[in-house]
């Protein structure tokens, strides 16, 4: 019933898990949230945000060097790891302080340790001093998050071959780096490290550099990063690493491919996906379903047990900060009643995403290709940014528009946007299609003038 006195127990601290707690905590509930590592989320804090900082070091890199365009002299920059590391470091420090000052404020009590599920209410938890305790609940969250994919083949060292949390940054900066993994994490690291000065190399397992994608957003990023001296090995997939040093050349890095292709390189990167935090949570205690490592849920996020509830990268939905952080919230009002009436159930192929490329990549909503495989009527129109005088100003005029609509009803379904400030400006498409939207609301918007938001209008039209 809305207002009554509810026990949340919450496993993992991460974006779901935090929001969650807030939010029940200011429903009223008690609130008690469990977090073995790092508060704000290890794959939020150890992943997420140190690479876009990473990005940001190297776009800043980017544009000092094409300086010379815009009526400057000749700027010569380089990276400083050490400098790097500090800057990430108070960035996580800053975050982890905000999310702990919000948690305490809200009375939600914090455990440092360790949660399992020991029944369909309780949760036993130890500590990182050893001692156990044993918690009842009327609502139990699960949000361990993920952690990356290492396949059996490789065997990261933290020194030659890396995982990405190896890399945020990395004890050195590669001179020859090897990425295998060509979805956002893999192209992410690529556009990094080329702007700090590595030569790369990245292992394509498909045809194209971000399977799934519009393949006319994956064709601007393949010319930028060929334009960029990048070695796109194409249609391979990896099969072993293999590490050989001696005293001329020092260490270097073989990676074999399945079709007898080997790159080379001094560092190997390893960005082929992640894999859940379920192992040791003890689902089949409490008898949750779930499916290779991922938890059933529905759309409430609820799993087959009354009362227990995953989230984040756990429940297998869109591995978005964004959204755990949507869920969490969800989550805290379904299970304190005040989803009695009418409401908005979390509507995912809705969700926004971004990838930090130079340039940048964003989508949103209905894709062409699918559109097309579903036989479904659609009006794309696509506008270059190249037609902007902000981009002119800006001497960055690479990327497009695109937006896809109902060509009855003219109401926005989707789009793609390449180009400088793309995550910004994808919020624009994504409150539409929330909105429902016309793209007559968008061409009759008033967007300010010189500004790259003027495309979206020109798009619409």
């Amino acid at each position: 019933m809305p207002g009554e006195k509810k026990r949340f127990v919450i496993i993992g601290g991460g974006p779901a898990g935090t929001s969650c707690a807030t939010h029940a905590a200011r429903f009223g509930a008690e609130v008690t949230l469990v977090e073995k590592d790092l508060i704000g989320g290890a794959a939020h804090l150890l992943d997420c945000i140190p690479s876009k900082a990473m990005i940001a070091t190297g776009s800043a890199m980017s544009q000092m060097k094409r300086a010379v365009n815009m009526g400057l002299t000749k700027v010569d920059v380089s990276v400083d790891l050490e400098a790097l590391r500090e800057r990430i470091q108070t960035i996580e420090d800053r975050l982890k302080n905000s999310v702990t000052g919000l948690l305490a404020s809200q009375q939600v009590n914090l455990i440092q340790g360790t949660g399992k599920l020991t029944g369909p209410n309780t949760v036993t938890v130890t500590t990182s001093d050893g001692k156990t305790e044993e918690l009842e609940a009327d609502v139990i969250l699960l949000s361990t998050g993920s952690r990356p994919r290492i396949p059996d083949w490789a065997e990261p060292d933290g020194v030659r071959v890396l995982t990405t949390r190896h890399a945020y940054p990395p004890p050195e900066l590669p001179e020859r780096l090897v990425v295998i993994g060509s979805g956002v994490t893999g192209v992410e690291f690529v556009n990094m490290f080329t702007a700090f000065g590595s030569e790369v190399a990245l292992i394509v397992s498909r045809q194209q550099v971000l399977p799934g994608k519009d393949p006319e957003v994956a064709a601007v990023l393949e010319q930028s990063f060929l334009n960029k001296g990048v070695k796109l090995v194409m249609g391979a997939r990896a099969e072993s690493i293999e590490v050989d040093g001696n005293e001329v050349d020092g260490n270097e890095v073989s990676v074999a491919c399945d079709d007898g292709r080997v790159v080379k390189g001094s560092h190997v990167l390893l960005a082929i996906g992640s894999i859940p935090n379920s192992n040791g949570l003890g689902l089949d205690a409490a008898g949750i379903e779930s499916s290779y490592g991922y938890v059933t849920v529905d759309h409430n996020c609820l799993t087959n047990v009354p009362g227990i509830y995953a989230a984040g990268d756990l429940s297998g939905r869109l591995p978005l900060s964004s959204v755990a952080t949507m869920q969490g919230r969800k989550i805290a009002e379904h299970a304190m009643g005040l989803h009695a009436g009418p409401h908005r159930h979390i509507d995912y192929d809705k969700a926004a995403s971004a990838i930090f490329t130079d340039p940048e990549i964003a989508d949103v909503g209905l894709a062409e290709a699918d559109a097309f495989a579903e036989g479904r009527k659609i009006r794309v129109t696509k506008v270059p940014f190249s037609v902007s005088a902000k981009s002119m100003i800006n001497n960055d005029a690479l990327g497009f528009v695109k937006i896809v609509s109902d060509p009855a009803t003219g109401v926005v379904l989707g789009g793609s946007i390449v180009g400088r400030h793309a995550a910004e400006l994808i919020s624009v498409l994504a409150l539409a299609i929330t909105a429902g939207l016309t793209v007559t609301d968008l061409a009759e918007s008033l967007f300010v003038h010189p500004a790259l938001a003027e495309v979206l209008g020109e798009a619409s039209e």
